[in-house]
């Protein structure tokens, strides 16, 4: 799909009437919502006529249909037909303009819509601060710059720091405080920690300072003055030393202070002090950076552990908010803070890592540990060490997703829909190959019924539950949502293909198999003519040769021919018919691609990649180690684990963009995310399964039970009926989420596999 670069002064696209392209230079008040904002633009005034709709366009010479510019009606004769009118309408839904801050995002958003890319939401480029909303701007700020106006102090996040947080590190100062006096020669350092004590009990609206050497030298002249030098700039956040501080001379009789290096108590303070404090800090900043929204706490004991406790104590002044007017030019702001909580850190990234997902990484540690280290299960139950591997391929699924979306933006399409199909499955193909293996080594077909279960699962929850929560998400923030149902049929033919040709085998077999039970009983006492009930009844494929000459050849041939429907479903929307997308980039804020600062390189990107699917496969055969005493319990079925945990948890970061795309008001994305997984599942990984199988054979049919066959059915029928209009709302959404709940239940309640 060509992309087209719009200059940004343009004053009339050809995609545009004339309103909205006045809206679209309008500024945003968030420059982060600058790329959504053509989404919203498409759906205005869509509920109007199809006539008025098919005329108020500019149209290319070529199109058949030329409306009038004096009206926004489309007469009969200037269509040939209806269905051109109809088509053009469709062309005219589909247009839409982007904005991009520079060509890697460009080329990122560009491939959010195209089919087979995986939908990456996040930025892969570093954004500059200065072009952030304010919310983003306070995120992101240094804790010592001094606020004229800072608010009301006394708040709900204020005071539950000093239940969390403050009243324990304040106790510790003071402890430390008493064994710097005992010590003697660090009293020094004793005053600082009461100080510091009353400062971390409340410390919001007070400010600790580096004082200079001319302010010094005052103070120790004469103790009880104010030390005011009457500064110009009362509230700059970093207030440097005085001009003439070198010309001041030293007064006669002043003690000259021993270098910091070279005093006795400082080496007191490092051995005997100082350590305490560097595990309470640590133990502070750890827990109020888990807690995410307390994260200016972290930032404010860790500025404290590594700047201010490492400076002579005569260097270090703690004053309260009445005091600050004295602070001049002979002060430096190391460290102000007035408020312990913010509810918008949810948005904080990490070298462009979502600061959740940094959370989770030690998961994966903790798993690997665990699980590789403690094999007898002293320490950890089996089930514990299930939750915590399935819990660790989260963030690992999320590192695969930015380093995909990375390369894809810095390379040309052919490389980025290799990188793509290649590492677009790979949490969950390492998965179900570590499953196939373990289940063969012990022989035992339930970890296969497991896998297939999980294919399931994944396939059901993407077409089902991933729409229906952005529908339900997205529709009661904006009402009512709209989107190109022409692109979106192209995924719902290739859905149709998917289901028809991974479940033709197991239709085939129960036209043509014998069927064979277990054990069979007269209802009516031992009348021959009465009622049998059977037992444990299932298609024999192995008796005769049904297997080996029909339904083998048919899952081979199955298997070779979804690729290509996958792959002529490429050409058809990024070569052939990429007028479908008709994605234009404006270039309002768009720079070269050498002016971008990428957060991950090409080949760090790679490096990351190959790291996360090691760790995932890892991981994955943790899962599968002990998932026996999951399945093992009588109450929950085999199939309730694997359509539930093991398909859907993988797949949380894809739900995550796909709820972050519906509520900027972008459902076509959000539909595409559910859509790409579940044709790439159908196309994709169940045929790798199947070659897998036939180069080493660990016993994987592709043949589903009739719970799985009916259920996907059902729900690509349901999911295209339900697109076929173009638009959505939560009450679709309900819809869609209310069936999945019910396939959930059937799941629940259905029986095991014998045997399993």
């Amino acid at each position: 799909m060509s992309r087209t670069i719009l200059p940004a002064d343009m004053s009339l696209s050809s995609t545009e009437s004339p309103h909205t392209s006045s809206r679209r230079r309008r500024p945003a008040e968030h420059p982060e919502d600058l790329q959504w904002e053509h989404d919203m633009q498409a759906g205005y005034k869509h509920d109007q006529t199809h006539d008025q709709l098919c005329g108020g366009q500019q149209f290319n010479s070529s199109d058949s249909c030329v409306p009038s510019t004096h009206n926004l009606i489309c007469p009969a004769h200037t269509c040939l037909s209806h269905n051109v009118c109809d088509d053009t309408w469709e062309d005219i839904q589909s247009k839409r303009t982007i904005r991009a801050e520079n060509e890697v995002e460009a080329n990122k958003l560009v491939n959010n819509y195209r089919f087979g890319f995986r939908k990456w939401k996040s930025h892969v480029t570093a954004r500059p601060l200065e072009d952030r909303s304010e919310v983003v701007k306070e995120l992101y700020s240094e804790l010592n710059i001094i606020k004229p106006e800072s608010g009301r102090l006394i708040t709900c996040g204020n005071v539950a720091y000093v239940l969390l947080f403050g009243w324990w590190v304040s106790l510790v100062y003071f402890l430390v405080g008493i064994l710097m006096f005992i010590t003697v020669t660090g009293v020094p350092y004793g005053k600082l920690c009461w100080k510091l004590s009353f400062y971390f009990l409340w410390p919001f609206g007070n400010t600790i300072h580096k004082i200079g050497n001319t302010l010094r030298r005052c103070c120790e002249h004469a103790p009880d003055c104010e030390c005011n030098t009457n500064s110009e700039e009362e509230n700059s956040p970093v207030l440097l030393p005085s001009p003439t501080e070198a010309l001041v001379p030293e007064m006669p009789g002043q003690p000259q202070h021993t270098p910091y290096w070279h005093r006795y108590s400082t080496y007191v303070w490092l051995l005997l002090g100082y350590p305490p404090l560097v595990i309470i800090h640590f133990l502070a900043c750890f827990l109020s950076w888990i807690l995410v929204v307390t994260i200016p706490v972290s930032k404010m004991n860790a500025r404290t552990l590594g700047v201010i406790l490492l400076l002579p104590p005569e260097d270090v002044s703690v004053s309260i908010c009445s005091q600050r007017k004295h602070q001049g030019s002979e002060t430096k702001a190391l460290l102000c803070c007035y408020h312990a909580a913010n509810w918008y850190y949810y948005k904080y990234t990490v070298d462009g890592i979502n600061v959740f997902a940094v959370n989770l990484l030690p998961l994966v540690i903790i798993a690997l540990v665990i699980g590789y280290i403690d094999r007898e299960n002293q320490f950890a139950s089996s089930e514990v060490k299930f939750a915590i591997a399935i819990c660790s391929i989260i963030p690992l699924s999320y590192y695969i997703g930015m380093g995909i979306a990375s390369i894809s933006a810095q390379s040309n399409f052919a490389v980025g829909a290799v990188v793509n199909a290649s590492f677009g499955s790979i949490t969950e193909l390492t998965f179900y190959i570590t499953a196939l293996l373990r289940g063969h080594k012990a022989g035992s077909q339930c970890l296969q019924e497991v896998v297939k279960a999980a294919l399931t699962g994944t396939l059901l929850g993407c077409i089902l539950f991933i729409p229906g929560i952005c529908m339900i998400i997205g529709g009661l923030k904006h009402r009512e949502q709209r989107f190109n149902s022409r692109s979106t049929g192209v995924s719902s033919a290739l859905l149709f293909i998917s289901v028809g040709g991974v479940f033709a085998p197991t239709m085939f077999s129960k036209a043509y198999g014998n069927l064979v039970c277990d054990a069979c009983t007269n209802s009516t006492g031992g009348n021959s003519s009465g009622t049998f009930i059977c037992h444990n009844c299932h298609y024999d494929l192995n008796n005769g040769t049904l297997f080996q000459r029909h339904v083998e050849p048919l899952v081979y041939s199955v298997s070779a021919l979804l690729p290509v429907a996958y792959i002529i479903g490429l050409i058809f929307t990024l070569k052939t018919h990429s007028h479908i997308y008709n994605i234009h980039v404006e270039e309002g804020q768009v720079t070269s691609s050498h002016g971008a600062v990428v957060h991950w390189s090409r080949w760090r990107s790679l490096v990351i990649l190959i790291m996360a699917t090691v760790l995932t496969s890892a991981c994955a055969d943790l899962v599968t180690e002990h998932i026996q005493p999951i399945l093992s319990q009588p109450n929950i079925s085999l199939y309730f684990i694997g359509v539930t945990v093991l398909a859907m948890v993988p797949e949380i970061p894809e739900i995550v963009n796909g709820v972050q795309f519906a509520l900027q008001n972008n459902i076509s994305l959000s539909l595409e995310v559910g859509s790409c997984i579940a044709v790439q599942v159908c196309m994709l990984q169940i045929p790798i399964l199947v070659f897998f199988n036939a180069f080493y054979d660990v016993g994987f049919v592709l043949l589903f039970s009739d719970v799985h066959l009916w259920a996907s059915i059902f729900s690509v029928i349901l999911v295209n009926y339900i697109f076929m209009d173009g638009k959505s709302d939560y009450f679709q959404g309900t819809a869609l989420v209310v069936v999945y709940l019910i396939l959930l239940a059937v799941y629940y309640f259905a029986p095991s596999p014998a045997g399993c």
